[in-house]
């Protein structure tokens, strides 16, 4: 049993308290830089703002969990055995909410394993490339400029036949979110409409699918960030 102990003493460091006010500093603004870039340039339709308030105690978690693992095996075993029991069941609806919280648990990680210089690299860097590329990709489809998010609860089942009287009647339509009821579906899409007449007569022949549609249009979705 001393041998045991003896050899876990050599995995157990002492936490630099220097080090552990750096790491929390520079994560706390490095998450507050993604949040505020999330916000800006993000294409969620969610409330951005609301789901970025979770970045700055997100990434101080992850970088106070690695540093504790980081300074005792026997920590880290304890830790292995009381995370084992959590379970998380958050509901991720669009991908890019994925992407940004492991952007997020990314810089944890890193600050809390006292990689200070490859944190205040990437993230700028990654934050860059991003915004290179949302450039690129809202030219190249058409999305960027006057949008709409159009909001859609209808008993018709077939996501196919919906997305065809989107087509047909709108230069611009992307699906951004599906949610199967039990009696029917609730469709969220962002498109572009050219003038008026454009969406009564989406409207109309949606009505004609299902004469008690619940049709919302909300002008230039990015507003509600």
């Amino acid at each position: 049993m001393a041998e045991f102990e003896k050899y876990l003493n050599q995995f157990s460091n002492s936490i630099s308290l220097k080090d552990f006010l750096i790491s929390f500093l520079l994560t706390a603004v490095l998450a507050m830089l993604i949040r505020v870039f999330y916000i800006r340039y993000g294409t969620a339709i969610s409330n951005r703002r609301r789901f970025s308030n979770n970045f700055l105690a997100l990434a101080l978690i992850v970088m106070l969990i690695i540093t504790i693992v980081k300074s005792s095996l026997a920590l880290s075993l304890g830790l292995v055995g009381a995370l084992s029991i959590v379970r998380f069941r958050a509901a991720i609806k669009d991908p890019e909410e994925l992407t940004y919280l492991f952007l997020v648990i990314g810089l944890g990680l890193a600050t809390g394993a006292g990689q200070f210089v490859i944190a205040i690299i990437a993230i700028p860097l990654i934050l860059l490339l991003l915004l290179g590329y949302y450039s690129i990709v809202g030219r190249s489809t058409g999305a960027n400029g006057n949008t709409t998010l159009i909001h859609l609860r209808i008993k018709e089942k077939s996501i196919q036949k919906i997305t065809d009287v989107f087509s047909k009647h709108l230069p611009y339509v992307e699906l951004k979110r599906t949610d199967l009821l039990p009696d029917g579906l609730d469709l969220t899409f962002v498109c572009k409409a050219d003038e008026v007449q454009q969406l009564d007569a989406l409207k109309d022949e949606l009505l004609a699918l299902d004469g008690g549609i619940v049709f919302s249009v909300v002008d230039n979705p990015g507003s509600i960030g």
